[in-house]
């Protein structure tokens, strides 16, 4: 499968997102959780400025 998706990237069609990662606090719990999602290059920014 890691294959398809290594491919897939070199052809340029992914080249477009980029995969972001953020820390959120829980409101429930109190901990840390990753906030994971695939963007396009234009919206980075945008992801990280909203809560």
């Amino acid at each position: 499968m890691a294959k398809k998706t290594v491919a897939t990237l070199q052809k340029g069609e992914g080249r477009s997102y980029t995969k972001v990662i953020k820390m959120v606090k829980s409101p429930k719990t109190g901990a840390y959780i990753f906030d994971e999602q695939m963007v396009p290059n234009d919206a980075v920014k945008d992801f990280f400025a909203k809560k």
